[in-house]
């Protein structure tokens, strides 16, 4: 199985390649390294010019941006986050553009937000421009917008990024490069501990203790890498986590890293971007009888059916559902503004289209818009 595996990844399609801040800078992240930017371009190049379609998703605006404004670390309050993507961005893709000029491609820069696919409309169009600059033989370099992203409205980091992205443009192998050679049993440094070549379902990371900070230069780490692959994993995309020194002999085949095998169906691109595009806006609370009708009955979330409502969200926005217990079950995007469902909490859809207008008789998430987890 890891031989077929591995031949997957080395084998036709496009394949999405995601790499950190801190395997692109020097100088304790206050500038970026063009060494390793050279490096990285060389193993992706060798890809593109044997035909095969490569997504670039590259962190690093906001550590390009800190040594040209003076700072000595990257920045804690988002102006200075936005200051700095806003400055580095530029540096950054220049960089990429003058390295895979030597290899006779062009890139193109695509800059996302949460909303480009969470909103079907952006969703739609984020597909179409990647499709586009693939076909044309553009290697697409991919990062968050950091300039305008919101708190409310960002990924968080760009493993989920890359994640959504594999699924996007409908790639066959997802490569998640990290400061370490792969995924471990235990912590990398302990003796004894050994690389997990091969992981076949979420089940095999049961006993596997893994780490959840990044560097102080990035936002990821191994956890966030692992939810990331399973995103991918879900969209029926097959994810190697790997050291971004060792991404060619990744790319060709060879047994570094950890590859991570995806389901046997991936889940509909509408329930992928709703479980997973962005952080929910808000919640709604549901009693029993309204579990049982969403998780067993397949049903829409109708006004009846919920206790509370909280956060600050609008029409179109992803929430999430918690039963009785508080706990969440389910995400779906909402077909009511916050302030409009206190008023209609506990209530029929006949009642309230006969109070109020025929525009209430409606769900407050559909179940084409839901997602149980």
């Amino acid at each position: 199985m890891l031989a077929s595996a591995r031949a997957r990844v080395a084998g036709r399609g496009r394949i999405v390649v995601k790499v950190g801040s801190s395997s692109l800078t020097t100088d304790d992240g206050r500038r970026i390294d063009p060494d390793k930017i050279d490096a990285l371009v060389a193993a992706i190049a060798a890809r593109r010019l044997r035909g095969e379609p490569v997504v670039l998703v590259s962190s690093g605006a906001i550590a390009a941006g800190i040594g040209p404004l003076g700072l000595t670390r990257r920045p804690r309050d988002l102006a200075t986050q936005q200051a700095a993507a806003s400055v580095g961005q530029g540096a950054l893709v220049a960089h990429y553009a003058r390295a895979f000029a030597a290899y006779g491609l062009t890139v193109g820069q695509v800059l996302l937000t949460a909303d480009d696919v969470t909103r079907r409309s952006h969703y739609t169009n984020a597909t179409r421009t990647l499709d586009r600059l693939l076909e044309l033989g553009i290697v697409p370099i991919v990062n968050e917008n950091d300039t305008v992203a919101t708190h409310e409205i960002r990924f968080g980091d760009n493993d989920r990024l890359a994640a959504l992205v594999s699924h996007l443009v409908k790639a066959e192998v997802l490569v998640l490069l990290t400061d370490v050679d792969g995924l471990y049993d235990g912590p990398p440094r302990e003796p004894g501990t050994r690389r997990i070549p091969l992981i076949r379902s979420l089940a095999d990371l049961d006993s596997v203790r893994i780490g959840g900070t990044g560097s102080s230069i990035g936002t990821g780490g191994m956890a966030t890498k692992i939810e990331a692959a399973a995103i991918a994993n879900s969209a029926g995309v097959t994810a190697v986590l790997c050291a971004a020194t060792a991404v060619g002999e990744a790319l060709s085949g060879a047994d570094v890293g950890t590859v991570l095998l995806p389901h046997a169906t991936g889940k509909g691109s509408r329930k992928l971007w709703i479980a997973h595009a962005t952080t929910p806006r808000g919640s709604v609370t549901v009693d029993a009888g309204a579990v049982h009708a969403l998780v067993e009955r397949r049903k829409s979330l109708l006004p009846a059916g919920i206790t509370a409502v909280a956060g600050d969200f609008v029409d179109g926005d992803p929430i999430d559902v918690l039963g009785p217990d508080g706990v969440a079950f389910a995400r779906g995007l909402v077909s009511y503004d916050r302030a409009e469902l206190p008023k209609l909490i506990g209530r029929s859809t006949r009642d309230l289209a006969r109070e109020l207008g025929p525009e209430y008789e409606r769900e407050v998430i559909h179940r084409d818009n839901l997602v149980i987890r």
